[in-house]
């Protein structure tokens, strides 16, 4: 089994799936409750857990899908898999001594969240203060925190002219992203080698403001035509894209440097010592 798809909880191992449509780890679930309860027969334990509790029951039913993953004997089977969401909620129904840690974070996160809900500066001063202590720069946050902004106002128009499911959002957000950079968003992942990360969070300053020159456009564009549902948001999406490609040819054609890159902020990888 690749060490990829493994990941150690304590000195338990967890089977998991990336699933690339959806851009997202799936753990296995049962591969969890046999990390945090030390269960014999993890597979019971999970079924009477979700008899005695219901609502843990239903939402699992509900939520968690059935990913094929290797057993531990090398042979692909479907297990019930969760993704980060759907395993915190799990955490929450095994009393487990190790789920504590978990439990303490879910609150503190929800928490926060009622905290921003009051004052909603208070999630941009958390933003900043988490970019800070990844080692962006001032200007670089400064930028991000624009590109947000403008990005929240061209969503807002989504909503309120008919787009309301989040696959016609990544739809339209493709549209522009692929007209400005010439690639779709997963692959301008791919070309920054990043798997479950935000790819904004690891744009350059560049990217980040030709990002927000498309976004800008397109949100003028269909204000400007009224434009109505996911076909004729579309059409302004290519316009305002085209808008933000004309600009990155100008300017790639002064500077012979490109705009679109595979720079990224992942930590370097480690090298693995020569024998000699």
């Amino acid at each position: 089994m690749s060490n990829q798809n493994l990941v150690l909880f304590e000195s338990k191992q967890v089977r998991r799936f990336y699933d690339n449509e959806k851009e997202e780890w799936y753990f296995s679930v049962v591969d969890i409750v046999q990390a945090l309860t030390d269960s014999i027969n993890p597979t019971d334990y999970l079924k009477k857990l979700r008899k005695r509790d219901n609502e843990l029951g239903i939402y699992l039913g509900t939520n968690c899908p059935q990913v094929e993953m290797l057993t531990h004997d090398g042979k692909k089977r479907k297990t019930l898999g969760g993704n980060v969401e759907h395993i915190l909620r799990l955490i929450q129904s095994i009393p487990s001594p190790k789920a504590e840690p978990f439990k303490q974070w879910l609150a503190k996160v929800g928490y926060e969240r009622m905290q921003e809900i009051a004052d909603p500066a208070q999630s941009l001063d958390r933003a900043r203060e988490n970019w800070q202590k990844l080692g962006r720069s001032e200007k670089w946050i400064q930028q991000r925190m624009t590109g947000q902004e403008t990005r929240n106002k061209l969503t807002d128009y989504w909503k309120g002219s008919g787009v309301e499911k989040s696959d016609e959002f990544a739809l339209l957000t493709n549209i522009i992203h692929q007209e400005w950079t010439g690639l779709t968003v997963k692959k301008h992942k791919d070309l920054k080698g990043l798997k479950s990360q935000n790819l904004r969070d690891h744009m350059s300053e560049a990217e980040l403001i030709f990002t927000a020159l498309a976004e800008l456009s397109t949100r003028q564009i269909a204000e400007s035509e009224k434009a109505k549902g996911v076909q004729q948001n579309a059409v302004a999406g290519k316009k305002g894209g085209k808008i933000a490609k004309d600009a990155r040819f100008a300017l790639e054609q002064k500077t012979g440097k490109k705009v679109v890159t595979g720079e990224n902020f992942l930590p370097p990888k480690k090298e693995t010592p020569k024998l000699k």
